[in-house]
């Protein structure tokens, strides 16, 4: 493996372990011990989840190649997943919030361990309902968990300040570092020790285990809007209403929308940029390397979130405008760099500039999650919250669906260069939303609850 592959990488964890170890007062926030021993518990459990999560990814496409499925067949079962946590997401989010984010989350980890259990079997059906519970358990996943956090961190009476915190770490530890030795113990399993490419799946299956076994022993239940006289429409509808009478709603969920959906892009698309001529790259250091810079970026926004300046409305704009800058290199150095015809051998000079700009982009991704945590938590209702996170999520898997669908009908360029779009109107939005983020809302959707309240007055 080329010497290039470890520098990016030593350099990267210098600068993560330097910013980690530099952190001054003005870095830090005074907590409590209560509050500490909150976090640490929130934590422990969202590794355990991320580690079950992180340890499928780079073997699902793998596993069902060794089932002789062809890449069509492949890319249907990975629409099927998307297509699932789109059609689902947000009943299973009204349900979170009506019948509790505790038993969401203990149903996120045995709809995930179903999952895990359905890749023993070769049958193309069986793989279909395992990636449709898959689907299902990531928008648990993506809602269920930061929901309960914020409501048990407020009905603890905990500072608000301190919600940057416990989200700068999640993303630290559980999207970087647990992502880092995931990935190396998936490695260990089917290539040390030789027990095949379904053995992370069942690994992932203990972790998740594990998780749940903790939630259940030391979390307590809590609710968006428990009241007998929802239903799941009613929920719908004042979630809609919701993001339709508060603009700031709307536009953090377009940003999020434009951010994941050129994140998702990404990820199909960075094994080819990388290696256009079949060149040999070795992925899963690529990919530790990928979390490495994603570490450095939530350590940059948890100290950023415990300032009060720069808010997070302002710097965000910079963070978009840079993660587009990084997705064009492809476009600039197929342009600057005549394409090589020569097959195999070692990533190219092309390649290297890229793979700089990409560890930028996951820099940007680090900065992303916490960021947009703390403005969800500001911004979204309690009362309906697992459910317009997971409305959030309806465009963005439609573009993901697109996308793998038509993946072979556009170049490579045409598609960095959408996600580069994307990413810049991103930053167009959240310059409006800083702009609009300190004025006082002219609706929210509590004139819906009044209503339904005056139509049936004896559940009042």
């Amino acid at each position: 493996m080329e010497v290039f592959y470890y520098v990016v990488f030593g350099v990267l964890g210098i600068i993560v372990a330097s910013l980690e170890l530099s952190k001054n007062n003005k870095d830090r926030i005074n907590t409590s011990s209560a509050f500490n021993s909150f976090k640490n518990n929130y934590l422990v459990v969202y590794s355990l989840m991320m580690a079950g999560d992180w340890l499928q990814g780079p073997y699902v496409y793998y596993l069902y190649s060794t089932y002789g499925f062809t890449k069509g067949d492949i890319g249907q079962l990975f629409i099927a997943g998307f297509g699932s946590s789109m059609l689902f997401g947000t009943i299973v989010g009204s349900l979170a919030d009506k019948q509790g984010r505790k038993r969401a989350c203990v149903t996120y980890c045995i709809t995930y361990i179903l999952s895990c259990i359905t890749k023993h079997s070769p049958q193309y059906k069986v793989l279909m309902v395992g990636r449709v519970l898959g689907g299902i358990a990531t928008s648990l996943l993506f809602s269920s968990f930061e929901s309960w956090l914020v409501a048990e961190h407020n009905k603890r009476g905990f500072e608000q300040q301190w919600l940057s915190i416990t989200f700068s770490k999640a993303v630290f530890f559980g999207n970087g570092l647990v992502a880092i030795i995931a990935g190396l113990f998936g490695n260990l399993l089917v290539h040390s020790f030789s027990l095949g490419p379904v053995a992370p799946f069942d690994a992932a299956a203990c972790f998740l285990a594990i998780g749940m076994a903790v939630i259940l022993s030391s979390w307590s239940e809590n609710y968006g809007d428990p009241s007998d006289n929802k239903d799941l429409i009613t929920q719908f509808r004042g979630a809609a209403v919701a993001i339709a009478s508060d603009e700031k709603i709307a536009l953090l969920g377009a940003i999020q929308s434009l951010f994941e959906g050129s994140m998702y892009t990404f990820v199909f698309l960075w094994t080819p940029a990388l290696s256009p001529n079949d060149e040999e790259i070795p992925h899963g250091f690529i990919f530790a390397t990928f979390m490495l810079a994603s570490m450095l970026g939530s350590s940059l926004a948890s100290r950023l979130l415990a300032r009060s300046s720069p808010k997070v409305e302002s710097y965000m704009q910079i963070v978009f405008l840079v993660s587009a800058a990084s997705l064009l290199l492809p476009i600039i150095m197929a342009s600057l760099v005549a394409p090589s015809k020569v097959k195999g051998g070692g990533i190219s000079f092309s390649g290297c500039f890229q793979l700089l700009g990409f560890c930028v982009f996951e820099a940007c991704v680090g900065l992303f999650w916490p960021s947009i945590m703390k403005m969800r938590s500001q911004y979204i209702p309690e009362e309906a919250r697992s459910t317009i996170m997971n409305f959030f999520r309806i465009p963005l898997n439609i573009f993901v669906c697109v996308v793998l669908y038509n993946v072979n009908e556009f170049p490579m360029t045409v598609m960095f260069g959408m996600c580069s779009v994307f990413l810049f109107i991103a930053s167009l939005l959240q310059r409006r939303l800083m702009m609009i983020a300190d004025k006082p809302k002219a609706n929210d959707w509590t004139p819906l609850n009044e209503r339904n309240a005056e139509a049936d007055p004896l559940n009042v």
